[in-house]
């Protein structure tokens, strides 16, 4: 479980194939701490387990799961990843329960700056959509953010204050970009009473 709350961005050094898998390796320097193997970890908002630890970085596998529905798959050198450790249960929960369970990818549309913050705005897809609230949370690539509106088109405009384009990898996107997201856990808890299925 993770809040949503972005400690570190990290690159990516290198990624290897493997049979039905990728081996990545993150450089980072403040969210080794504490980091074992065997840890969670949030890369860009999907739960993956750190499988060792290096001087400067750690190793994580993704599997053909994860590879198909995150931007695991679309990792190369150099890539700029938002990182997150798992909460612990004495931790302040700053953004909202991120599960770390990527609900599909969504494309960045337009960017627009207003004053001191910027809009941007995602076409996400339209489970993501039924899910979603204007005012209430969903994380992109891990970052806990507010949902400023909602459109029939299945357009989500959120706000991005300039600490958090300054802090996370939110500031490296460019029209077109694909981004992890996860809707809110409540919605789909409500989502999934109300269609009555099991």
């Amino acid at each position: 479980m993770f809040s949503g709350i972005i400690e570190e961005v990290g690159m990516v050094r290198y990624v290897r194939e493997l049979d039905g898998a990728r081996e990545i390796c993150i450089e980072a320097n403040a969210i080794l701490e504490g980091l074992n193997p065997g840890s969670s970890i949030s890369l860009d908002g999907a739960c993956h387990t750190v499988v060792s630890i290096l001087d400067g970085g750690f190793i994580v596998h993704s599997i053909a799961t994860t590879l198909s529905r995150t931007l695991s798959g679309l990792y190369i050198e150099g890539s700029k990843v938002n990182l997150e450790r798992s909460l612990v249960i004495e931790s302040l929960l700053d953004g909202h329960l991120v599960q770390g369970h990527v609900d599909g990818m969504g494309e960045l549309v337009t960017v627009s700056e207003k004053g001191d913050h910027r809009l941007l705005t995602f076409r996400v897809p339209a489970e993501i959509s039924g899910q979603t609230v204007i005012h209430g949370s969903i994380a992109i690539n891990g970052v806990s953010l507010t949902v400023n509106d909602l459109t029939d088109d299945d357009m989500c405009e959120i706000g991005i204050i300039p600490f958090t384009w300054e802090n996370t990898n939110i500031n490296n996107l460019n029209l077109g970009d694909l981004v992890n997201i996860e809707s809110d856990m409540i919605g789909k808890y409500i989502q999934k009473m109300l269609s009555g299925s099991e």
